[in-house]
């Protein structure tokens, strides 16, 4: 069994920061990889930042700016994001992948099915 649930989103002035929360249970880092993903209205879920035992990986948009890390001992897999802009407002979700597979193929291409948390909303006003 595994449950995702996401925290931290908010409203915040461009340039601001944030930090999202997935906390994952069911789920052992060994063998699972924590993606960060996010959907705008009107457009397409993207791939934000993925995290493995092993690897991350960031997309382009926001390389510089956002910062993955895990939390073992409390199971939370954590996004900061610094220096936000207008166009990071989006419903951010966490996803889970089990199995052998390359972080980056997970991170751009959002899963259809599988582990999805519920959703925090991120709004950057100018």
């Amino acid at each position: 069994e595994v449950q995702l649930v996401e925290s931290g989103g908010g409203v915040v002035q461009a340039g601001g920061s944030l930090r999202l929360s997935c906390a994952a249970s069911g789920v052992t880092f060994e063998n699972y990889a924590i993606g960060w993903f996010r959907q705008a209205s009107g457009k397409a879920r993207e791939g934000v930042s993925c995290i493995s035992i092993s690897d991350t990986y960031y997309g382009d948009s926001v390389k510089g700016r956002f910062t993955i890390s895990t939390d073992f001992a409390k199971n939370t897999v954590y996004l900061q994001m610094n220096g936000l802009k207008t166009e990071d407002t989006a419903v951010y979700y966490c996803a889970a992948k089990g199995g052998i597979f390359r972080l980056w193929s997970f991170c751009e291409n959002p899963p259809e099915s599988g582990y999805w948390g519920q959703g925090t909303q991120v709004t950057v006003s100018s």
